[in-house]
């Protein structure tokens, strides 16, 4: 490659180490920073923010990538400029000043968020979103022009789809969805998981469970916060659970789910390190990843066996008679308003809802003094009872507080990508529920390593999905996956 090239790849590495220091920061403020630190902390993300959009803005990327661009020859340098080429263009739309300020009111509204909370009051978080959402869509209008606003966020999250592409799949899963659930509903329900659960033995469990899906605890480590999540790339990624007495599965599955995105990053080849190709290709490839070790993988038949054995060597004898029982219990189906605890069957009714509301938010039709009674309002229409109270409802995720508008949709997205790739992964591996029997998870993270993960960002989101299945993404496999075993478990 030309001198050119080489200059703009070492400018784009120290850029990328600095956003990592961000992101540092980000999982500092979730799990460690005291309270009273938000406003400082503001202000350090807003100066970071500053520096990291000049240089992301920096004339002379234009004149490195036109000059590079001529003369790449090789698949990894024309994705790499493809991805900073996008990433400068769209970077370039957003004003320094609207960067900065972004970063300071997110960070100082996620406090904000917290509190309210705890408290249950969304009136006192209502006026810290109301900045969120014109800042958002004032960043939304630099970066669509003439387009359409929510188009231009989901961009962040899962270049090269539009609102209308999530519509048709959303449009394809709500009636089969509802439908079976409402059959489930009829029918009786396995027995509920009773009794109390250390979290000392939990936090021990989990660690375990962490490393049996091939998370590397040497560049890693596992703690607690409010909202789990996962964080960093490369050398250092890191994850949070978090701990309920009376509910371990919140614990263990919780910690699964953020393996498969800490997986994801720590086996994207180490050739792309600190550059753009060193990150997940987008937020419902990542999903994908962190829903099929959570469920395809941790919720199946096979692999619950082998938990349910770790549990009662953990706790004793809990009340659950055997594997069976344990396999149908792990997958009941309940009534419940947390999103991130819900079943399988239900989960993506939690996620379509969203869609809906943050589109309004954004276009306008919907203004946060009414959030609150319109997310009730839906949530009783599609769930069949009301919301009791509003951290079991419209305070329940930070995602907005943080200004992640057109995030949510990208959770569907992922679980439909990861339909098809558990369709393909058993094709591939079919003696896979013997070793999941086992607790061993190796040939399916091998498999996943090798046909999704290693990859970083070298392509583009759907074509991820499509080489690894070997056909284009469809929502169907989801759906027969679906079927398939809730109509085993109740006997439908």
């Amino acid at each position: 490659m030309t001198a050119e090239y080489d200059a703009l790849m070492d400018f784009v590495r120290e850029t990328e180490a600095l956003a990592a220091i961000s992101g540092r920061l980000e999982w500092d403020q979730e799990t460690m920073m005291p309270r009273g630190a938000a406003p400082q902390r503001g202000a350090e993300m807003a100066a970071l923010e500053g520096v990291l959009h000049a240089r992301r803005t920096d004339p002379r990327m234009g004149d490195w990538l036109a000059a590079s661009e001529e003369s790449a020859t090789d698949d990894v340098a024309r994705a790499q400029l493809r991805h900073i080429r996008r990433n400068f263009e769209r970077t370039s739309k957003v004003p320094a000043r609207l960067a900065a300020e972004i970063a300071r009111v997110t960070s100082e509204t996620q406090g904000i968020w917290a509190d309210a909370r705890a408290e249950g009051d969304f009136d006192a978080f209502a006026p810290a979103l109301e900045k969120v959402i014109a800042l958002k869509r004032e960043e939304g209008a630099a970066l669509a022009g003439d387009g359409d606003l929510y188009d231009a966020m989901l961009q962040d999250y899962e270049p090269g789809t539009t609102a209308a592409d999530l519509e048709a799949m959303f449009g394809a899963l709500r009636p089969e969805l509802t439908d079976l659930r409402a059959a489930v509903r009829e029918a009786k329900a396995p027995a509920r998981l009773t009794g109390t659960f250390d979290e000392p033995t939990q936090m021990r469990l989990t660690r375990k469970l962490a490393k049996a899906f091939g998370y590397d605890m040497t560049h890693g480590r596992v703690d607690k916060a409010v909202h789990p999540f996962s964080s960093g790339s490369g050398l250092d990624v890191r994850i949070t659970t978090r701990t309920s007495e009376t509910d371990p599965f919140n614990c263990f599955y919780s910690t699964i789910h953020e393996v498969g995105h800490a997986c994801y990053e720590q086996n994207i080849s180490r050739g792309y390190l600190l550059t753009p190709l060193g990150q997940g290709v987008s937020m419902g490839v990542h999903e994908s990843q962190s829903r099929i070790y959570e469920n395809q993988l941790g919720r199946s038949r096979a692999f619950t066996g082998w938990l349910y054995g770790e549990m009662r060597d953990a706790f004793g004898d809990f009340g659950i008679p055997d594997e069976e029982s344990f396999y149908a219990t792990v997958n009941r189906v309940s009534d419940g308003y947390i999103r991130t605890e819900a079943d399988e069957l239900q989960y993506n009714l939690h996620v379509l809802m969203r869609f809906d509301l943050e589109r309004a938010l954004i276009s306008g039709d919907l203004s946060v003094s009414d959030l609150e009674a319109a997310w009730n309002d839906r949530f009783e229409a599609d769930f069949g009872y009301k919301v009791d109270k509003p951290a079991h409802g419209v305070l329940q995720d930070v995602h907005w507080a943080v200004g992640l508008l057109g995030y949510f949709p990208t959770y569907s997205l992922g679980n439909v990508y990861a339909g098809c790739l558990h369709e393909a992964l058993r094709a591939a591996l079919p003696d896979l529920d013997s070793q999941l029997a086992r607790g061993d998870t190796s040939g399916a993270t091998a498999w996943l390593a090798e046909n999704v993960q290693t990859h970083g960002g070298l392509y583009e989101p759907r074509d991820v999905i499509a080489r690894a299945r070997g056909a284009e993404p469809s929502e169907a496999p989801l759906l027969a996956y679906l079927k398939e075993k809730f109509t085993g478990i109740y006997g439908l």
